[in-house]
């Protein structure tokens, strides 16, 4: 073993050993597969705790964190204000099963922030946003089948694990086992950013199709943002062919812009699923929409629903907190700043090494592919160079910047990440691009 190998082994020693400790209890040693590092050829290390834009490992290692759980810590690690919420509420009671004013609270500032939103179901979990919104169109509609494109994750529920058959828009079929492929039967598959095959999936199927579930701005194949006008096209074929438009605003919700993609966008889907920022960084979701629809939810109306923790008084307090940081001036414009001079700088590192990327940015939202292609849709980002990924990843990871373990994720920058932050990632990337020259 050489003194680099040591030395590396040395830095990882108690991640690697808690590894091992997992691995013997649950599947894969992690509780969602990515963080298990498996894309990256590698194991995962183990965080010891976040602030700001640090989190350190175990081993006492601090990394600048593009992860931030994945989206919802838009104000970085342990801000002072969702930390004081959180406490406060906590000393209150940690949960009831019975109303809160803080529900009703955080209701307000949804539906106020969110142009598609009059009444809103707050839940747990993004799938469980999704799950719940498509049993509502399905009921509010009489119809059976829903229409994703491929690519886009809306949570683990059975009717979305689906992988596409050969041509467009075809059936689904299982992408797990343990889903009957009677349930996927009903889910119908498109490319994202193609206009032609929503037409076509529409006229094949009509009067079938409950609603068309879509990421406004991709974000689980890398970020993708949609191409001009295919949100409008979305939202008028759905109107020509009476289905329902619902937008999976779960990572771009409160991240994009203070009301979302929608509000960014400008266009109005009927149901939209949130998470991720508006639980300020714990277990909490939400599906809202028109009226005439929410209110067949029970018990107003017959589609059942329901959650013991739904709703939880912590996760509505972290949720107050972050929204209400959002509201004050200049938040959107600070993150918009630093995001752009981080996407520039990663142009520069990467045409300075000589390697072929394509990047993406929306707000604080990034996708970095290495591809020398644009990349629109799920089929081309599975083209890209996933060797020179793992080795850019491992490479930023050494150099103490921590992003998310695969290729088809996107970054995500906070209001924690500032100017020393942003050139130390720079800095580090400039490494990385080299060492992805393999």
């Amino acid at each position: 073993m050489t003194s680099q190998t040591t030395t590396q082994a040395d830095r990882y020693a108690q991640s690697t050993a808690a590894f091992a400790k997992a691995r013997a209890l649950m599947p894969g040693g992690v509780s969602s597969p990515v963080r298990a590092y498996k894309a990256v050829g590698r194991e995962p290390v183990t965080v010891r705790c976040g602030k700001g834009a640090i989190v350190t490992d175990i081993d006492g290692q601090e990394y600048i964190d593009y992860v931030l759980s994945y989206g919802p810590l838009i104000l970085g690690h342990a801000e002072e204000s969702v930390l004081a919420a959180i406490s406060k509420a906590a000393g209150r009671g940690a949960s009831f099963g019975m109303p809160t004013e803080a529900e009703t609270q955080l209701a307000q500032v949804v539906v106020d922030a969110v142009p598609s939103v009059e009444v809103v179901r707050f839940v747990n979990s993004g799938t469980e946003a999704v799950m719940s919104a498509i049993r509502l169109a399905r009921g509010a509609t009489g119809k059976p089948k829903i229409v994703k494109c491929t690519g886009c994750y809306h949570g683990h529920s059975d009717g979305l694990l689906v992988q596409a058959g050969s041509g467009a828009t075809t059936l689904g079929v299982p992408s797990s086992p343990g889903v009957p492929e009677a349930i996927t039967s009903n889910t119908l598959l498109i490319p994202y950013n193609d206009l032609d095959a929503v037409r076509s999936v529409f006229k094949e199927h009509a009067n079938q199709i409950a609603c068309l579930v879509v990421e406004p701005i991709a974000g689980n194949m890398g970020c993708i943002p949609p191409a001009p006008g295919y949100l409008q096209g979305l939202r008028d074929l759905c109107d020509e062919f009476d289905v329902l438009l619902m937008f999976d605003e779960v990572m771009t919700g409160f991240r994009v812009a203070y009301g979302g993609a929608q509000a960014l966008y400008g266009i109005t889907p009927d149901l939209t699923c949130l998470g991720k920022v508006i639980g300020g960084g714990l277990p909490c979701a939400a599906y809202g929409g028109r009226e005439d629809l929410m209110r067949q939810v029970s018990p107003d109306g017959p589609i059942y629903q329901a959650g013991t923790l739904s709703g939880n008084p912590l996760a509505m307090a972290a949720g107050l907190a972050t929204l209400e940081s959002l509201q004050e001036d200049g938040v959107y414009e600070q993150l918009e700043a630093s995001s752009a001079t981080l996407e520039a700088g990663l142009r520069d590192a990467a045409s300075t090494a000589g390697v072929p990327i394509y990047l993406t940015r929306v707000g604080s939202m990034l996708g970095l592919f290495f591809s020398d292609s644009p990349i629109t849709n799920y089929e081309q980002a599975l083209a890209c160079n996933t060797d020179r990924f793992a080795a850019f990843f491992n490479s930023m990871l050494d150099n103490g910047i921590i992003l998310a373990p695969a290729q088809y994720e996107a970054w995500f920058v906070s209001t924690a990440h500032d100017e020393t932050a942003i050139k130390k990632t720079l800095d580090a990337a400039a490494l990385g691009f080299a060492a992805a020259i393999v």
